[in-house]
């Protein structure tokens, strides 16, 4: 099964940006380009952003977060099915290195999906934070479900199925480390936030008394609504991308399985 391990950021400042992941956040600086990008781990994830330039090629340069990456096991494998899920499904070479994967997919929803083989660039997996969650809003998250299974191998989690019982078009699945939530766009849920593509990702941290403590003499963390079952606190980076933070929640990653730092 794949895993998710990246996330890429178009950034109007890595460097400082850089700088508060590093000292709020835990992680750890993994390289740059001369370009001025810069990518991060706290272990798991490689978070690399991107100084946001027309250079980059992008088909939407959005600020913020922009894009996910998975690591597989067979790239030839991946693209088969990917092109029978989709037979006209678009796929990209990248340039590889620590700031990209080898091929870039697109999803229902034209997202850009990067695969690699390799681990980009992160050797060992750490402890907390950690990266455990990323959300996406799609107009018809049933069919981004189903790209994530059928061509990824993700597996669709209880909490999605709660959802679907319930007549809800919230769908969520896991590939054993990450949480991946896909949302419906057009959303009347209290607290629901309209960004289209990568909303938000989701921390995981061990003593979350203290890390509320850190953040709120730089952030404004608030909570989330208690009927959620996915993360107790959330926050916006000095770049305004939001970020979830639990402890003792935690998020399901694969069936039957929970991830919590509690």
């Amino acid at each position: 099964m794949a895993r998710i391990r990246y996330v890429a950021t178009l950034s109007r400042d890595p460097d400082a940006l850089a700088g508060f992941y590093t000292q709020y956040m835990g992680m750890s600086e993994l390289g740059r380009s001369p370009e001025g990008d810069v990518s991060l781990t706290e272990g798991l994830y490689n978070l690399t952003l991107f100084r946001k330039r027309q250079s980059l090629g992008e088909f939407h340069m959005r600020h913020g977060l922009h894009h996910i990456g998975l690591q597989v096991e067979d790239l030839g494998e991946v693209r088969a099915r990917y092109q029978r899920f989709n037979p006209r499904g678009v796929v990209v070479t990248e340039p590889g290195g620590l700031h990209h994967g080898a091929i870039r997919i697109f999803d229902p929803e034209c997202n850009p999906v990067t695969l690699s083989e390799g681990s980009f660039g992160v050797d060992e997996e750490g402890g907390y934070p950690r990266i455990a969650h990323v959300a996406f809003n799609a107009l018809d998250p049933e069919v981004m479900l189903n790209f994530y299974v059928q061509v990824l191998g993700l597996r669709e989690v209880e909490s999605s199925y709660k959802r679907r019982r319930s007549g809800l078009l919230n769908r969520f699945a896991g590939d054993g480390s990450t949480n991946l939530a896909i949302h419906p766009f057009f959303n009347s849920t209290v607290g629901h936030e309209r960004r289209f593509g990568v909303n938000h990702i989701g921390f995981l941290v061990d003593d979350l008394a203290q890390k509320l403590d850190d953040l709120g003499s730089v952030v404004a963390v608030k909570a989330r609504p208690p009927d959620r079952p996915y993360a107790e606190f959330r926050f916006r980076d000095p770049e305004e991308n939001a970020l979830d933070l639990s402890q003792n929640k935690g998020w399901e990653v694969d069936i039957d399985k929970w991830e919590r730092a509690a």
